[in-house]
């Protein structure tokens, strides 16, 4: 049969399903996938080693060939690399998504065999089917199946042994890929960084070069930044700065740590601005068997806690010591030296027991809901879905007692219920700051677990900065990572830690264990776990960072305009968690992270997360679009009717029904509208820049056009006055006796009509213009030479020239008056005119006598 028929699913005929439910047998449905006979898979790959799903440094160690993955019924290529276990899509070579998960991700992987049971009629004895069956942190089951006699489900378990349990932890991914392009500051300086910020030094910065000479012991009125476990002597668990009570010394916080299980003393982890409330962590006190074990510096450190009211208020505040433990837990830890504080020993405090379950029964619970989702679920580890389980759909066909019995399973399961204890004691204790301003001082058994989930969910809830990508980065580094979560074991991560004279101890020998089968799959065969038996190490497995950040998811949907991230963000920070891809989550503590040098040697799960934002911007799946700062800028304080959490669709719900685990469908439309309206703005933006700039050049070209009419206006004066002066010109020229005609070329001819030589003489003039002071000069080539002015009598000047007729005229009266007005060679329409003769020219012309008027005489 040829592959592209080998995918057929098991939805497709319920009479086959019937016939396989009958009969027990997977050979069946393998039937479907028969492939060319090949080879056995080698335990090294010799070819086809490069394919194009690898990452950088990321090499194929074994691979098998027509691999069935049950839960989808899809045939496929199954390889094991050092990061990943990855199913190849059969022909196209794509990964298939469910099937394909991160080795650090395997929390238990086995093989089986189904012993199928023949048919009545059947003659030849059906072969047991071989299954290799993986139990992954991140909610998922998933079993491939293998044809008989081909040896490879041996190779891809063997492969499997070997890379998640490498002879050097050096051999790990995430060394070997070295930090690439995901680098990051160094984690201590972020530390460093994030208490400056708590104490109101947020204009200080951080530096190695600070960090190596001690000079960060900064403080305000009320703490300080101790260095006193700078070389985590003190305490291994604690980070290198610890904020304490600015009235504590040095001495005494070393004296305080020894009545604290782990040494892990009470620290400052948070305080308010405003009032000097703050939240404080701190390890269970060694009361010792017969409670009556105290120390006078431990009471005075937890006194100093609670400083003095500011403002009106007056007195001490109030200090509640909240007890993430149940009390009977409490108590049994007396046995081992534990216990609880009495209230009558520390001033002013009262205790409080939240009753949040171990790390056991967490690990308990999320095991009971991952089994839960695979039966219920629509994609399950075999092979049916579970409206097939029950000969038909559950929800639909009355089976109501079979409906009660799945929301029981879910209920017994008890994750939503530990869940709703966390979030229930972090909103107390975030109120009890808020509203009392009062001080709170945390603690479990160890505190490092449920300690770390109630401090950093109650910060959460006050602080908005928090609330953002940067906050909500050091909010992890520093309650998670820097107060010393022992990631290693909680995670199952492979140890990176420990002494060079021994062998590392990789705990990830204990992630393939065995495990209990359902009673669906016991229907189709008998499964037989051959896998070692867990260990104490796995013992030590629990999801606690898991659940916190399901409380935050749950957060979220309940204010979903307070925080930047998305629920996307969450799943990807998780996922990459669990990959241990990155060394950031390496190792229980900052000491154990620093003798390593995994900052250093591996990359930075931060900077990859922030390469993938900065891909897209804003319109990244990582950004809440509905993120409004000025909304939720103060603490977050959810009454306990609303702390009622639900599944977490987006991660809980991926695997098992991957199409109702679409919630963020809704989210997506509002991206894409989001989009939509991002792109109509910024085309709006770009009109209004176009329209701006249109208007800008009418403005230009009305501006332009006026100044055009301004010229042509000055141009038309201009004209006018060189009208004018040109009549004047010629009336006077015409008044001595000359006849003037203009051409059109510029020349003027002059025509002397009174010669008493009666010599007619006829001169071409050739004129020049000047603009600036309005004088025309004629030269022609007779003896006489007249030069002759012209000014407008809207013009006045002060040159004496233009009043020289004043002066030289013959027929000016005596006061002043101009005997001949007529003529116009004096002053001619309120224009005056100036006359400069060569009287030497003019004594050799003859002129009447009747020119000189007698009128003077008479007078």
């Amino acid at each position: 049969m040829s592959a592209s028929r080998r995918s057929t699913s098991l939805s497709d005929s319920s009479a086959e399903i019937e016939r396989m439910e009958s009969t027990g047998s997977w050979d069946d449905a393998l039937d479907w996938f028969k492939l060319e006979v090949q080879h056995p898979a080698s335990r090294s790959v010799s070819h086809h080693a490069n394919y194009k799903c690898l990452l950088e440094a990321e090499r194929a160690v074994v691979e098998g060939h027509g691999v069935v993955l049950i839960n989808t019924d899809e045939a496929g290529t199954l390889i094991v690399t050092n990061l990943r276990l990855i199913f190849l899509s059969e022909g196209t070579e794509n990964i298939i998504a469910l099937g394909t998960i991160p080795l650090a991700t395997i929390e238990k992987f086995s093989k089986m065999v189904v012993k199928n049971q023949s048919a009545p009629r059947q003659s030849e004895k059906t072969p047991s089917q071989r299954l290799l069956q993986v139990i992954g942190r991140d909610m998922r089951i998933i079993v491939f199946g293998f044809r008989p006699k081909t040896k490879q489900r041996r190779a891809i378990y063997d492969g499997l042994l070997r890379c998640t349990k490498p002879s050097r932890p050096w051999d790990l991914y995430a060394f070997s890929c070295g930090p690439s392009k995901f680098t990051n500051a160094n984690p201590k300086v972020r530390l460093l960084n994030e208490c400056f910020r708590l104490l109101g030094k947020g204009f200080h910065s951080a530096s190695i070069d600070m960090i190596d000479k001690g000079s960060y012991t900064l403080s305000n009125e009320l703490w300080r930044i101790s260095n006193v476990n700078s070389n985590y002597i003190m305490c291994p668990s604690y980070p290198f700065a610890l904020i304490v009570p600015k009235s504590i010394s040095d001495e005494e916080v070393v004296h305080a740590s020894s009545f604290r299980s782990k040494g892990r003393l009470p620290v400052v982890s948070w305080c308010h601005p405003g009032t000097g409330a703050v939240l404080a962590r701190s390890s269970q006190p060694l009361v010792g068997l017969m409670m009556n074990m105290r120390s006078n510096t431990d009471e005075k450190l937890v006194a100093a806690l609670c400083s003095q009211l500011g403002g009106d208020k007056k007195g001490r505040r109030k200090l509640y010591i909240a007890d993430a433990r149940p009390r009977k837990n409490a108590l049994a830890n007396v046995a081992m030296g534990g216990g609880s504080e009495s209230p009558s020993h520390y001033f002013q405090s009262e205790v409080v027991f939240f009753g949040i379950d171990n790390i056991h029964a967490m690990r308990e619970s999320l095991s009971r809901l991952r089994d839960y989702l695979d039966t219920h679920g629509s994609t399950s580890s075999d092979g049916k879905l579970s409206l097939l389980r029950h000969g038909g759909w559950t929800w639909g066909g009355g089976n109501l007692s079979s409906m009660s019995a799945s929301v029981a399973t879910l209920g017994d399961s008890g994750w939503l219920i530990h869940v709703q204890s966390v979030l229930a004691g972090s909103a107390w204790i975030a109120a009890r700051v808020a509203l009392e301003s009062a001080s709170v001082l945390v603690h479990c058994s160890d505190g490092w677990d449920r300690t770390s989930q109630l401090i950093s969910l109650a910060n959460l809830l006050l602080d908005p900065y928090y609330r953002t990508f940067t906050g909500f980065q050091a909010l992890i580094e520093k309650d998670w990572l820097a107060f010393g979560h022992p990631f290693e074991e909680r995670m199952g991560m492979p140890t990176v830690s420990g002494c060079s004279d021994k062998p590392l101890d990789l705990s990830r020998q204990s992630s393939v264990g065995s495990f209990p089968s359902s009673p669906m799959r016991q229907s189709s065969g008998s499964f037989a776990p051959q896998a070692p038996s867990s260990s104490h190490a796995q013992n030590q497995y629990s999801p606690i960072f898991l659940q916190w950040i399901d409380c935050v998811s749950q957060l979220l949907r309940m204010y979903p305009f307070a925080f930047e991230f998305s629920s996307a963000f969450l799943v990807d920070l998780l996922d990459s968690v669990l990959s241990c891809r990155f060394g950031n989550f390496f190792c229980n503590s900052e000491k154990e992270r620093q003798l390593v040098g995994v900052s250093e040697s591996c990359g930075c799960l931060w900077a990859y997360l922030a390469d993938l934002r900065s891909s897209e911007g804003r319109s990244h799946v990582h950004y809440n679009l509905f993120y409004s700062p000025l909304k939720h800028n103060g603490p977050l304080l959810p009454p306990a009717a609303a702390l009622a959490p639900t599944l977490w669709p987006q991660f809980h719900l991926r695997w098992a029904c991957p199409s109702e685990a679409e919630a963020g469908e809704l989210e997506a439309q509002c991206r894409i509208m989001s989009l939509k309206f991002s792109e109509l703005q910024k085309a709006k933006e770009g009109a209004e820049k176009k329209a701006k700039e249109t208007t800008n050049a009418m403005e230009s070209l009305s501006a332009e056009l006026q100044n055009e009419k301004r010229l042509s206006s000055s141009a038309m004066a201009l004209a006018k006055r060189a009208s004018k002066e040109s009549a004047a010109i010629k009336r006077a020229i015409q008044s001595l006796g000359c006849k003037v005609h203009f051409a059109g070329g510029g020349d003027t001819t002059v025509d002397i009509e009174t010669n008493p030589m009666g010599i007619t003489q006829e001169s071409v003039f050739s004129h020049s213009k000047r603009e600036s002071d309005g004088i025309v000069q004629h030269q022609y080539s007779s003896d006489l030479s007249i030069s002759i002015s012209a000014v407008t009598d809207d013009v006045v000047s002060n040159n004496p020239l233009d009043r020289v007729c004043d002066a030289i005229c013959p027929s000016r009266s005596r006061d002043g008056g101009c005997r001949w007005p007529e003529a116009g060679c004096a002053q001619l329409c309120s224009q005056f005119i100036g006359v400069k003769a060569n009287y030497d020219a003019i004594d050799s012309l003859s002129i009447y006598e009747t020119y000189f008027d007698t009128r003077e005489e008479g007078k």
